[in-house]
């Protein structure tokens, strides 16, 4: 882990859910499948895969799509703005609006969408697949970048230590992993930040896995966990909606009051308190607290989502390819030295350019046709790396007859 004085170094805060499951399919359904999927013997399986074959797909919900594209053109937005933020105070308070809740954002909607994980095979398929390969490719891939475009060559290739926007996926594994263990406890949320704020005052955690971020973020994981749909439609209320436009400018204005008195390190969860040179108890106060901001600018978030379908819903599906994908022109920006050779860069009139681009190449990431020349890295079938169960085997009969 790099030091915390350093907030540019190998680690980074940002990003975006990975594969997630139809929008619209009820958690009861995907939980608990009826006795006769259960019991039904393979002939019967067949039939039911060829008339759920010949039913039309369930729509994705445009919500829930739009968020996510909103949520990383902010990542990407925050990326172009950190190397502004030492030399404007302005720069620094919206990054830290903005840390201070696109990252839960993520993280609530992938624990919404991991309700119906469990150890089932094709789920569990799904999370190796749609995870842990993308993970292991972006992870070699990011270091031989590091390698040629920082002129590192001895920057070692490590999955144990994820570099940049890799975490998140290392996170994402191990939060599905323990869905099944959040069901059946009693508090889950209060368990979930107990466990965060016993994180942030454990500076022996380490680097490996970026345990730190994992523990500290989990509880918005959780919280999505076991929210509903109707919470979803509370926060999309009118007067939410009002509500948030000055709860959103009086967090600009304590951000702005905060820049030159905190540092911004504390937003990405990924060092101790006593790592950053702080008393244990100044960590739990900060956890408790940006839980609260988070959850509070995070729900203002989405009370402006657009619920009806947008040009840019269908990116929505493509905000994991947009998510690593920029990570390659942020930190190259970085390499190649282009804020510091671009003085004009720092002014009102190259920080508006400089978020403009972001936002633009962040959604050209997003598009179709980057997701299809990507799918192999991202979504790889790996068919060959599987054991064909009876389920498959008795569509592949349904195909062939």
């Amino acid at each position: 882990m790099t030091n915390s004085a350093h907030p540019h170094g190998r680690h980074r805060a940002p990003l975006p859910p990975a594969q997630m499951p139809t929008a619209g399919v009820a958690s009861r359904t995907l939980h608990h499948p009826t006795p006769q999927a259960v019991a039904a013997p393979p002939t019967s399986s067949g039939h039911r895969a060829a008339e759920s074959a010949a039913k039309p797909a369930k729509q994705r919900d445009a919500f829930f799509d739009n968020a996510k594209y909103l949520a990383i053109v902010l990542v990407a937005m925050a990326h172009a703005w950190e190397p502004l933020t030492d030399h404007s105070r302005t720069a620094e308070a919206l990054y830290m609006t903005v840390y201070t809740f696109h990252m839960p954002a993520f993280i609530l909607i992938s624990g919404y969408f991991s309700r119906s994980f469990d150890m089932r095979a094709d789920r569990l398929k799904r999370l190796v697949t749609g995870v842990a390969v993308p993970y292991v490719i972006f992870e070699v891939a990011y270091t031989l970048f590091k390698r040629w475009a920082d002129d590192d060559p001895g920057q070692p290739i490590s999955l144990l230590d994820p570099w940049y926007l890799t975490w998140f996926l290392v996170a994402l594994f191990v939060w599905r992993l323990t869905v099944p263990l959040w069901k059946i406890v009693r508090w889950p949320v209060p368990l979930a930040l107990a466990i965060a704020m016993l994180a942030v005052i454990s500076p022996d955690i380490g680097d490996d896995l970026d345990l730190q971020r994992v523990l500290q973020f989990m509880p918005f994981f959780v919280l999505g966990l076991f929210m509903k749909p109707e919470h979803f439609q509370l926060v999309r209320r009118r007067e939410v909606r009002l509500l948030s436009v000055p709860v959103f400018a009086a967090a600009v204005l304590l951000a702005y009051w905060a820049a030159p008195r905190m540092t911004s390190v504390w937003f990405y969860r990924r060092d101790s308190a006593q790592e950053l040179g702080v008393p244990w108890w100044v960590g739990i106060v900060m956890t408790l607290a940006l839980f609260g901001c988070s959850v509070v600018l995070t729900a203002c978030f989405f009370a402006w989502v657009p619920r009806r379908r947008m040009w840019f819903t269908v990116l929505g599906a493509g905000t994991l390819y947009g998510y690593l994908l920029h990570g390659f022109l942020a930190k190259g920006s970085r390499f190649w030295g282009w804020f510091e050779d671009c003085e004009w860069l720092h002014k009102p009139f190259g920080e508006l350019f400089v978020t403009a681009v972001a936002a633009t190449v962040v959604t050209l990431l997003c598009t179709p046709p980057v997701q299809r020349m990507f799918r192999f890295a991202m979504e790889p079938k790996m068919e060959w790396a599987f054991k064909r169960d009876a389920a498959q085997l008795a569509r592949e009969r349904a195909r062939s007859t």
